[in-house]
């Protein structure tokens, strides 16, 4: 969880104002090499540009269309990397409380299996039952929390994603504007 909630800062993902500079910057022609390598440890943002303006300096006369693609695939990589470790923590959230309700039936059966009819000591028994529900409980504790977060950083990665996709294709546009006939 810790981890996530650290990557999925917005100034790691989507950096505010990150494309309109390097569009400001870099005009129609293709920054150097070293800004790009640069941009592309930035951020994921900064990946996805990065892609596009290797793509131009690789070939310069580049149709739109294999820019858009190396745009699209560097989107496709980020995207998958801000969706790591999320169904991990699904899982955990979806389990935790299966795991908890197995305890407590198999405390459940050996309380019973133990107690001899007509001899049982009532102590015990409640005893025996109040650890079996711990069990459940224990499971509850560890699934509200995980569930809660997972859909959080869920939701999360779905809007940088939108954020990511929206900001490539102003990239696309911003060399390959379509002609106002268009």
């Amino acid at each position: 969880m810790i981890e996530r909630f650290f990557s999925l800062q917005t100034k790691r993902v989507v950096p505010e104002n990150l494309l309109d500079e390097v569009l400001s910057m870099s005009g129609r022609t293709v920054p150097r090499p070293e800004a790009i390598e640069k941009l592309k440890t930035h951020s994921a943002l900064g990946e996805i540009i990065a892609a596009g303006m290797t793509a131009m300096q690789l070939n310069p006369l580049c149709a739109e269309e294999e820019f858009s693609a190396q745009v699209q695939a560097a989107g496709r990589r980020v995207a998958a990397k801000l969706e790591r470790n999320l169904s991990a923590l699904g899982s955990i959230a979806s389990i935790a409380p299966l795991l908890g309700l197995f305890g407590t039936v198999v405390g459940m059966i050996e309380i019973f299996g133990a107690q001899i009819p007509g001899a049982g000591n009532p102590a015990e028994l409640a005893h025996g039952i109040s650890v079996a529900l711990y069990n459940t409980a224990f499971g509850l504790v560890i699934a509200i929390p995980s569930l809660v977060v997972w859909r959080h950083l869920r939701a999360k990665v779905d809007n940088h994603v939108v954020e990511l996709e929206i900001d490539g294709e102003r990239l696309v546009r911003h060399f390959f504007p379509k002609s106002a006939g268009q």
